[in-house]
């Protein structure tokens, strides 16, 4: 049915991948009709208002102006042709306020379609809003950035916006909204710091939102907002905010201001901000306004002509078009300059090519080198040669560009895709070698020790985030045998991993009290009280938050876990001799400038002690995890006794 719908679409356009004998698939069409102007979309000043649409395949464009965001039209202005497949229209006129859309001709039909390129949209992002955006400009806005050197010295925090705040003892005033995200101060159950607050005491560097632009009505409606939940992988705006997180999505300038306010608040408390970003599909590929003003270009198609679906949303976008990379690349690089972003999170990035990835990267060192890319590198089928993708395979041709290591995250909690199976930390046994790939950040440590990074600053090193099982959840179903308080163990020596591993670490909100989501593997339009940070959970389980706290202190005074260079990891970490399901090395040699000359880290997956003996390099203090250490002294030499599922961290100054 799949294929016979794009072919029925097809003829209904008059076969959209043919204009004036050009295919849209082709490289000619491409070069024809490439334009390379900054001018797509609306150029508003209070004199006059310009709009520039790429449509080649239209044969007329009509610009419709509206007064409300549902009512009909109050003018309608025949464009002009322009050069590149261009049309263009200018008003002289204040149109502060008002709304538009474009209309354009494809064979004997019409329609209707928002701008791809609006900035600000009415509520449900059915129509473009023509508005200042100095004006959303909160007070003290301006482009300083949080100093920042180096991506592996980040810690990254992964949340959903309303998961943040809404909770009944969040204690926040506008929960699950963007301002409800920036408030400070916020308490609950036993004053227990929450939000915001919560998020800095951690030592959190970067906050990573899930999707924050403009998503599809069938996921959240804004005129009900609180009547469903969605995580908002369903693109419809790329370059506007979402109205469901705004207090007020009918006035279009509000969910602009209200974001830049949040930014700007996490920017004052020292973090930076990540925005995840979703390029790698749309929605809905008929409806959007992609396929709406250039029928068949933005997508790829199989050799049958039904739309390729690797994405699994039904439709992959086609990133290696002339017009496609430079619409994503543009987008990007808008929401850095305009909105003073510090990263961004590529969803499914195997989708995309390796050309568009390395002209964000070149672009986005314009604005502010220590912006980080990550992405999910995964091959995935798609109609795109596997030599141009985006993938972990293809990361030594995308410097700077990091990827989830999914190897790691399997390695300790068991795979993603059997869920009973266990993983090196819940008692799988002969994991340790994987463990060590992780622990080096993927590089190549030896001949048979590396995975697909070639330096640390790309690989991203994790144990759970939204999508899939929570970590808790997980171990729920392979280690129920077990009572709570070993499970809860076995939960922190995974986090004790990710953050004494080179790389970048990254944790889950809520990962720091054992986050649960009740069993529910894919909640992404679960109701709220599923994906809702827990605020009773969080002051439950305050032990565990501590713990997490004071792993990313650990992390930030030594800059032995952070090692910039994978040379620098094969000249300073060394594996040690340690019993099975367990791993044990050192950081020697004052490692990256690191204060002391030498650390010793173990991780003990056994459910019983075990004992190691210590590097000989003289005494060696307790500088983390003396709670999983069997005796009493804080000087060690000689053996060491570790007991079960812990994770310690022994310093020895050279003295």
């Amino acid at each position: 049915m799949a294929v016979q719908k794009d072919i029925n679409y097809a003829i209904s356009f008059g076969d959209p991948r043919i204009v004036n004998g050009l295919s849209v698939h082709s490289k000619a069409f491409d070069d024809t009709y490439f334009y390379d102007g900054d001018d797509l979309g609306c150029d508003y000043t209070a004199n006059r208002a310009f709009f520039r649409l790429w449509a080649p395949t239209a044969s007329q464009a009509t610009l419709l102006i509206y007064d409300t965001w549902d009512g009909a039209s109050v003018v309608e202005v025949a464009m002009k042709r322009g050069e590149k497949g261009t049309w263009t229209a200018i008003l002289y006129r204040d149109l502060k306020g008002y709304f538009y859309t474009y209309k354009v001709q494809i064979a004997e039909q019409w329609h209707e379609a928002v701008d791809p390129y609006a900035r600000a949209v009415g509520v449900n992002g059915d129509r473009g809003a023509i508005i200042d955006m100095s004006e959303t400009n909160p007070q003290g806005w301006n482009d300083e950035r949080v100093p920042f050197s180096a991506p592996v010295d980040a810690v990254i925090y992964e949340v959903h916006v309303r998961d943040l705040t809404a909770h009944s003892y969040s204690g926040a005033e506008h929960r699950g909204k963007f301002l409800g995200a920036a408030e400070m101060g916020t308490r609950g159950p036993n004053l227990v710091r929450t939000g915001l607050e919560h998020i800095k005491e951690l030592g959190i560097t970067h906050i990573q939102f899930l999707p924050i632009y403009d998503y599809s009505t069938d996921s959240v409606d804004e005129t009900n907002p609180d009547a469903s939940y969605n995580w908002g992988y369903d693109p419809k705006n790329y370059n506007a905010p979402e109205g469901s997180y705004a207090t007020d999505p009918y006035t279009p300038a509000t969910r602009i201001k209200e974001l830049k306010t949040l930014i700007q608040t996490i920017h004052e408390q020292e973090m930076r901000v990540i925005m995840d970003v979703v390029y790698n599909h749309v929605y809905d590929a008929y409806r959007h306004s992609f396929m709406k003003l250039v029928p068949g270009y933005y997508y790829r198609y199989r050799q049958d002509g039904s739309l390729s679906n690797g994405s699994g949303c039904g439709n992959d976008v086609a990133s290696e078009r002339k017009m496609v990379r430079k619409f994503i690349v543009e987008s990007v690089v808008y929401w850095a300059s305009e909105y003073k972003l510090d990263g961004f999170r590529f969803d499914l990035m195997g989708l995309h090519d390796i050309e568009t990835m390395n002209e964000i990267r070149t672009r986005l060192d314009e604005i502010d080198p220590s912006i980080i890319m990550l992405g999910e590198g995964w091959d995935i089928p798609t109609e795109l040669d596997g030599r141009y993708k985006a993938t972990q395979h293809n990361a030594w041709q995308m410097p700077r560009i990091a990827h989830f290591n999914d190897g790691l995250r399997d390695t300790l909690k068991g795979s993603t895709f059997n869920l009973r199976e266990p993983g090196f930390a819940s008692g799988r046994s002969g994991l340790e070698h994987d463990v060590k790939r992780g622990i080096v950040a993927g590089v190549q440590y030896q001949e048979h020790l590396r995975s697909y990074a070639h330096e640390p600053d790309q690989c991203v090193n994790y144990v759970e985030a939204h999508d899939n099982h929570t970590l808790w959840d997980k171990l729920s179903l392979t280690s129920a045998h077990l009572d709570e308080m070993t499970r809860r163990k076995i939960h922190m020596l995974c986090s004790a991993i990710v953050l004494t591993s080179q790389g970048i670490p990254f944790l889950h909100a809520g990962q720091e009290f054992m986050r649960t989501k009740h069993g529910d593997e894919n909640s992404y339009k679960s109701p709220t009280h599923i994906n809702q940070m827990d605020w009773q959970r969080c002051a439950q389980f305050s032990r565990e938050v501590n713990f997490i706290r004071r792993l990313i202190q650990l992390r930030k005074n030594h800059a032995a876990f952070r090692m910039r260079k994978a040379s620098l990891i094969r000249e300073h970490l060394v594996f040690e001799q340690a019993p099975a399901n367990s791993v044990a090395f050192t950081l020697r040699n004052h490692a990256n400038g690191d204060v002391a000359k030498d650390l010793y880290v173990l991780h003990n997956a056994n459910w019983h002690p075990i004992e190691v003996q210590l590097p000989h390099f003289g005494l060696w203090r307790i500088e983390f995890g003396e709670e999983f250490i069997e005796q009493d002294d804080l000087i060690l030499h000689g053996t060491l006794k570790v007991l079960p599922y812990g994770s310690i961290v022994l310093l020895n100054r050279g003295d």
